[in-house]
């Protein structure tokens, strides 16, 4: 909050005011859609508007004010429009009654009031690919003008469409309990947590790294803002250690990164998906469960093994918090997160749980002596404003993407590259997965998870669904390839703040985190061949899935880095490698057999011709 300026006290009150409609509309109950909906995306707008200028003078001053002033009356002249006259809205017939003029000039500029905002929060990638979709709807596929206006604006079939309600009814609710859970001092009791689980074993600040930044994973939807809060504590600890910067610097993106992926309160293109899928959030959380066990499992192995092969020791003693004694001083902060959890598996709406979990935060922090000190009830209106400006950008990603759903609902666009992504890939579902990942990670290069998803939604899976890949496992992988594009140079988000963190070179951050996160890019693949890695099937049959599909990661953790028993030969972490695609890739007992059989033969190999390097440098075991 920026208090000292008249934008930052004229901004506050509208944060708060709109973090508290959105909890007093899950009390109560929601208005019709368009109102809704409506009055979340004028609150995000006001905001925007206030704290993103259209451009600034050298010593921070607006320049252009009345351009700022211009897209503000765009935004009340369509909004205003809509709210009073709600039942002109409602009451005409979509694509047959005749714009009015005021139809007409409301409806552009909405749009040009959405793209512009979007342009101002995320940049200009999603404005352009919006833009790209409704240039094919009316210059290619010749759709009427007046068509795709009434499409966007005047109906919930494009601005105010599915997308932008889930992030009214549930993304914002979601950021604000997490502003208001950091400013009780949860991200004290996770890094607590996660040193006196793993500080003093081998490479234990990057174990640190990996567990604290799954925990906050519960409190921001962003890679970025987990490497912004755990990248300060955990990078330094792994440099002073003795992990190189860049790999420090990949750890802590890979494991940021992941925090999207992690139940239970996942990034918000989670909650889309729910939306998309007409099922409850907790359905979900549980498809994610296990392949984002397995991306951790993944990361922690890397961490490990190069830690062993480095000969890297963990933290001493006397900087190692007790776990009893974290629990006991800051364990009851993890109340809020269980009213959450338990209120889902009771059948309460996931929105409903995080207000209750939201509304007992203070009040549990003011528990104990521990973590009541520096807590007063002045944080309130504080955290109440952070989640609303952490809010905006999910919010115009949301509204935009609108834009591009209904142009490619009205064109028919969806259908045709369908047929060609089959038709490119001969039919055949393994190339067709393949485009789906390159999609999704050049799609995420350039805009956020959530609208990532969405197009991916939109164009690529139908595609693989039509190849025979159930729904939940395809929407799985596409949202995990869109989450995947932060780590993925050459341009990964998650990489570039922890490279800026640790002071080290982009490029050697960014390959240290694919080779980290190699798993990352394989689960995908392995839950849509072993649809029990989602939790679907029998229970036998999911935990064979799991238990080997943890044996092939961390095969293939061991391959990458270089050490197993011992430092690795060159053709023993080719052997490792292909055992462990063997067991990932390949369902049922073949592909396990050649896996554990590749495994044996090396760990055979080491114990009876122990790599010379190993001895140098002791180490002897796991």
């Amino acid at each position: 909050m920026d208090g000292r300026t008249l934008i930052g006290r004229i901004a506050m009150p509208i944060g708060v005011a709109m973090a508290l409609y959105h909890m007093w509309v899950i009390a109560v109950g929601p208005p019709q859609a368009l109102i809704f909906r409506g009055t979340h995306l004028a609150f995000a707008l006001a905001l925007i508007y206030l704290l993103y200028p259209f451009a600034t003078t050298g010593d921070g001053r607006r320049r252009f004010i009345w351009l700022d002033a211009l897209f503000v009356a765009g935004a009340a002249l369509a909004l205003g429009h809509m709210f009073i006259d709600y039942d002109y809205f409602i009451n005409r017939i979509i694509y047959i009654d005749d714009l009015k003029p005021l139809d007409i000039v409301a409806s552009v500029a909405i749009i040009v009031v959405v793209l512009d905002a979007t342009r101002r929060v995320i940049g200009w990638a999603l404005p352009i690919t919006a833009l790209l979709f409704m240039g094919w709807a009316l210059a290619v596929t010749r759709v009427d003008p007046m068509t795709l206006l009434d499409q966007l604006y005047m109906t919930t079939e494009g601005i105010f469409g599915s997308t932008l309600g889930v992030s009214a009814a549930y993304v914002t609710i979601f950021v604000v309990f997490g502003s208001v859970m950091e400013r009780t001092g949860t991200g004290k009791l996770f890094m607590d947590f996660a040193l006196a689980l793993t500080g003093r074993q081998a490479g234990g600040p990057g174990k640190v790294s990996v567990v604290s930044s799954s925990l906050f994973g519960t409190i921001s939807g962003s890679a970025v803002a987990n490497v912004m809060v755990d990248g300060p504590i955990t990078i330094p600890l792994m440099k002073r250690t003795g992990f190189t910067k860049h790999f420090a610097a990949g750890v802590e993106a890979v494991a940021s990164t992941g925090g999207q992926i992690m139940p239970p309160i996942m990034g918000a293109a989670a909650f889309v998906m729910a939306e998309f899928l007409a099922v409850p959030y907790l359905q979900v959380v549980a498809w994610a469960l296990i392949p984002s066990v397995l991306y951790y499992v993944a990361c922690f192995g890397a961490v490990h093994f190069e830690a062993k092969r480095m000969g890297l020791v963990g933290l001493p003693a006397h900087e190692v918090p007790r776990l009893l004694t974290v629990l006991k001083e800051r364990g009851h902060l993890f109340i809020p997160v269980a009213i959450i959890l338990g209120g889902m598996m009771m059948g309460y709406s996931a929105p409903y749980c995080a207000l209750a979990g939201t509304l007992a935060c203070f009040p549990v922090a003011l528990l104990r002596a521990s973590t009541r000190e520096g807590l007063h009830w002045g944080l309130v209106p504080e955290a109440l404003e952070d989640g609303a400006r952490n809010t905006l950008a999910v919010a115009l990603a949301c509204a935009c993407a609108g834009l591009v759903i209904g142009s490619i609902t009205l064109t028919g666009l969806g259908i045709s590259f369908t047929n060609w992504i089959i038709g490119l890939s001969q039919s055949s579902l393994i190339l067709a997965l393949v485009l789906t990942a390159v999609a999704g990670i050049i799609l995420g290069m350039g805009m956020p998870t959530t609208p990532a998803y969405i197009v991916m939604v939109s164009l690529m899976v139908p595609a693989i669904m039509k190849l025979g890949v159930i729904e939940p496992a395809a929407h799985m992988f596409a949202f995990y390839f869109a989450i995947l594009s932060a780590i993925t140079p050459p341009v990964a988000l998650a990489v570039y703040a922890a490279a800026s963190l640790a002071k080290a070179d982009l490029w050697k951050s960014g390959w240290a985190a694919v080779k980290i996160g190699a798993a990352g890019f394989i689960v995908p693949f392995m839950f849509v061949f072993q649809p029990a890695l989602l939790m679907i099937g029998d229970w036998p049959e999911i935990a064979h899935a799991t238990v080997s599909a943890c044996i092939g990661i961390g095969m293939l953790a061991a391959g990458l880095h270089g050490f197993l028993r011992f430092h690795l030969r060159s053709y023993e972490r080719a052997m490792l490698i292909g055992g462990a695609l063997a067991m990932t890739l390949v369902p049922g007992w073949i592909g396990d057999g050649v896996g554990i059989l590749l495994l044996i033969l090396v760990l055979l190999g080491q114990k009876l011709m122990p790599n010379q390097a190993s001895q140098v440098s002791g180490q002897t075991t796991l």
